[in-house]
This record gives structure tokens, sequence and C-alpha cells, in this order.
């Protein structure tokens, strides 16, 4: 639970330090004193957006930092998965803000928005006036049921299961898509693949034709080139091969006179093998080179077959044709297919539909009594609210299968017997709709281990015996391991708090300045009588807050 807050330079406070404790407190002050800013620095703790004109005019950067007590609650899991250190007794989450740029930490940790946020959903709830438009909202009214149930697993499962079958029904109406498309292009398929499957196409083969092609068109002068070059090797009056060798012949004549001939002469004998060598290949080449006019021919109408089917199919290379002679084959026998295909998909849908309507028949069950449950706890908790002829009643009624199931849940009311019951929102006034949501509140929060609740107005409408009951009700849940606050402008409610606090403002020469502070015994009777009786506090003021106090503590 939240321990102690720190703001500083934030809109109208200059600088902030305040300890907060267990239990139900109170927050009181005039209006325009400063409560929604000390409310707008904990949401930012809690993941809200920053905006540059909430930094005090004059500074340049605002800080707000909190210290939270996790010991009590299962929220280490939180910090080992996104690595952050785990302190139970002192986790601080702080937001530093400036004119450029906004940081978030947890635990000296810098951390994104959406991380903050996750974690503040998780440590404290701040209920507003504005909240109490959620009862108009259905998925708000199923998520109460959902949390009553405590059917989380449940509905992890039925979502799990459900996401594949709008998976398995995306495939499926792809699959029919692509299959009337292909059927409508079957034929112009079949035509291209038949002509790229008659031109017995391989890989590598374009390269070799043209080469093949060039050599043929120049057949003349290489064979001409081929010729010289024999000549002077093989000559009738002694080539190059034959005059090498002879030269190795002479010298090695000489060596047991010239020991240094021996050298000249392995070298010249290693250079006739290879030149005769040489000269065998260019012999071979001019017996094999010949020029042949069809051979021509049918290389390049081949190469003209090829060049046309690129041009036609877009293609860059032979490879590219290949690809694409393939991919139709592949589509043709998937159209061939396609009704194996598309069977077997269907089944898999029909299957997947009958999980998800069994999952979401467990759902169902799970919520219905959970309905009963609050409908019953809701009753018990609204009469003693100044509502005795109360009536609040939960339906559920089917609809097609969905994200969060098949159930779509109404809160229905009536504050006496002679109104049928309606939409709770449409029927309900301002205070019976606070009631109920304070009701509401209460029960959720026996369902959720939740440190931090701040109710902000909670008691809008109404007064008196009332007030005090949904001040017993707020200390009750910050009795349960829970710390609970209530902004409030009721004596009743503000007598009942273990912590009072109060906002006030202040002109100074700087400027306007909000600050908090805990009341001490005295200044708490003072500021109770002065809500009892307004600016003026007489005796008699005096008195009735002390009763007050005395009563409810």
């Amino acid at each position: 639970m939240l321990k102690q807050l720190y703001i500083k330079n934030f809109t109208l406070i200059d600088e902030l330090d305040i300890e907060l404790y267990p239990g139900f407190s109170v927050l009181t002050g005039e209006t325009g004193a400063g409560k929604s800013i000390i409310l707008g620095a904990i949401g930012l703790l809690l993941g809200q957006r920053a905006d540059s004109k909430s930094i005090k005019q004059g500074t340049d950067r605002c800080v707000i930092e909190a210290h939270f007590d996790l010991s009590r609650y299962d929220l280490q899991p939180f910090f080992q998965e996104n690595d952050i250190d785990y302190d139970a007794n002192d986790t601080i989450i702080r937001r530093e803000i400036t004119a450029t740029k906004s940081r978030a930490f947890i635990n000296d940790t810098p951390v994104a928005l959406s991380m903050l946020k996750e974690l503040g959903e998780q440590l404290v709830d701040i209920h507003s006036q504005h909240q109490n438009l959620l009862l108009n909202k259905q998925d708000f009214q199923l998520s109460v049921v959902d949390i009553i149930a405590q059917d989380q697993q449940t509905l992890n499962d039925y979502q799990q299961i459900y996401s594949q079958l709008q998976t398995a029904k995306s495939q499926l109406q792809t699959l029919k898509d692509d299959i009337e498309r292909n059927r409508q292009q079957q034929d112009f398929m079949q035509f291209q693949y038949e002509e790229l499957q008659q031109a017995n196409l391989t890989a590598g083969e374009q390269e070799e034709l043209e080469q093949e092609s060039d050599m043929l068109s120049h057949a003349e002068d290489i064979k001409s080139a081929l010729y010289e070059a024999d000549g002077l090797l093989y000559g009738d009056q002694r080539g190059a091969v034959d005059n090498v060798r002879q030269s190795f012949l002479s010298l090695r004549g000489i060596t047991r006179m010239l020991p240094a001939a021996s050298e000249l002469v392995e070298r010249l004998e290693s250079c006739h093998i290879e030149l005769k060598d040489i000269a065998d290949e260019v012999n071979r080449l001019l017996e094999r080179t010949d020029f042949d006019p069809a051979e021509l021919d049918r290389l390049n109408n081949r190469l003209d077959l090829i060049y046309d089917l690129e041009k036609k199919y877009h293609a860059d290379n032979i490879e590219e044709l290949i690809s694409q002679r393939d991919q139709l084959g592949q589509q043709l026998a998937a159209i061939e297919n396609s009704d194996e295909a598309l069977a077997e998909l269907q089944a898999k849908c029909q299957e997947l539909t009958a999980k998800s309507q069994q999952q979401a028949d467990k759902l169902t069950q799970q919520r219905q009594k959970a309905a009963k449950k609050i409908e019953q706890q809701l009753q018990q908790r609204l009469v003693p609210l100044g509502m005795p002829h109360v009536r609040f009643s939960v339906t559920i009624t089917p609809q097609q299968l969905g994200r969060n199931g098949q159930d779509s849940v109404s809160f229905l009311f009536s504050a006496n017997t002679s109104t049928p019951l309606q939409p709770v929102s449409q029927v309900a006034s301002g205070g019976e709709i606070a009631r109920v949501m304070l009701s509401l509140k209460a029960l959720i929060s026996g369902a959720v281990k939740l440190p931090t609740i701040i109710f902000d107005e909670i008691d809008t409408g109404v007064s008196g015996k009332i007030a005090e009951k949904m001040a017993e009700m707020m200390r009750e849940m910050g009795q349960a391991e829970r710390q609970v606050i209530s902004i409030t402008h009721l004596p009743q409610i503000a007598a009942m708090g273990s912590h009072h606090y109060r906002v006030s403002k202040e002109e100074t020469a700087q400027g306007t300045t909000s600050s908090l502070h805990l009341l001490t015994d005295d200044e708490r009777i003072r500021e109770i009588a002065q809500m009892v009786s307004g600016s003026d506090v007489t005796d008699a003021a005096i008195q009735n807050a002390k009763a007050l106090l005395a009563v409810n503590n």
C-alpha cells in the first residue's frame, strides 16, 4: 500500500512530502484547494501521460515519487518478468517531467509508461465521479461479474480456443477467396503452365546456348586462328615443338664436357613436353571445330523461344521462368485438391466452434452463480444506505460467441417496489448511483487484493445517516489489509477516518500554492466543525465535531 508521497514543482505544489497509513483515511479541503492536483500527481505515477504544463511556473522540472509496501501482495512475479529489482517493503515509483521529456522509474529502473500502468493497475484504484458512468458500459458490468466469479482461468482457456477458432475462420475465408479467384483463372493458368512445361526449360541452359551460339557464329575466325597456331607448333619446316626438341638434344650431347648444360637440357625437355601437349590440344580443337549452319539455326531458334517467354512472362532469366512454371503447377494442384483442403478446414472450424461453445457454457454457469451472489450482496449493502425497498438484478442474456464468451450482462435496478427493474444508469439518481458504485467496489475489493483504493467524492448526492453508512463501508474495506482514502466534503465521513489530511491553498508573493498535511486531534476537531457550520466555527459546531469523533473512533 501507499506509504509515502513526495511531490515537487507540480502545478500549484512547491514541495509536498507526506506519510500515509493503512486503514481508512480521509482527505478534506475547500473546493479548488488542490485535491484534484494531488490525484493528478498520483495518476501520473499510475501511467497517465504527462503534460509539460503540469510543471510549476518558474521551474524547469517536476518530480513525483511514491513508496509502496508490497509485503502482503504477491507482486514479485511482475518484477521478475520485467527484470526489475524487487523490494517488498519499499518499492519506489517515480516520474520526472521536464519541458521536453517525461521519464518513469520503478526502483530506479527506467521503464515505459505501459509497464508503469501495468503495475499501477495492481497497486491503486482511483474512483472518481466520472467512473460512475461505467455503469453504462456492458464491459464494466461483465468485468464485475467475472471478478466475483473468479473465472479468469476459465476465461483464459476460452479465449485461447476462441483465438484458434478466429484464426481457422480467417484461413477458411482466405482459402475460399483463393479457390474462387483461381477457378476463374484456371483455364488461363493451365495454358500458361502447359506453355512453360512444353518448353522443357532447365537451369543454366540459356548461358550454355548463348555461349555455343556465339562460338558457331564465329567458327571461321576460330578455325583460322587454330590452323595458324597448329602450323607454328607443328609446321612442315620444323615447327616450335621440333625446334625445342632439337635444342635439348643438341645440348645433351655436350653435358659431359659442359656440366652446366645439364640444367638447360632439363628445362628445355620440360618445355618440349608442355609445348607438345599444347600443340596436341590445338590440333584436337581444330579437328572438332567446324561451321554447322543447321546447328546454329537450332541454337538460335531455341534462344528465341526462351527470349520470347522471358518477355511474355516478365522474367529476367530462365530461372525465373522455371519458378513461375512451378508456382503455376502448385496453384493448379491446389485447385485440384481444394475441395479436400476446404473440407478439412471446415471440419476444424466446426470442432473449434464446439470446443468454444463448451467452454463458453462453463463461463456462463460460473457467471450465473456470481450474478446471484452479486444480487444478494448488493441488496444487503444497499438497504443500510437508505434504500429499504431496493431491488437489484444481474441479467445474463446469450449472444453470439465473442472475445469474452457468449454473455451480455446488464445491471437492473429499482429503488422501490412499485417501479419495474430497469438499467441502473437509466433510473438511478446521482446519489443512488454513487451508493451502487461504492457497494460494487466494496464487493470487488473482497475478491481482488488491491492495496490502495481512493474514493474521490463518492459521497456526492448523499448526507446524514447515509453518509455515515457509506463511511462505515469504506472503513470496513480498509480493515482487510487494505488502504482506503476518501476525498470528502461530509463531516460524517471525515469523522470516521483513522487519519485525517487537509488540503489547503495559500496566496504568496510567488503565487498560489497548495499543501497537504496530517491534522492533529485539535486541528481535526476544528476542520470537522468548519465542515458542519461553514466558515464561522461556533461552539456548537465544535461540540458537534467532538461528538462525531467520539462516536466514530
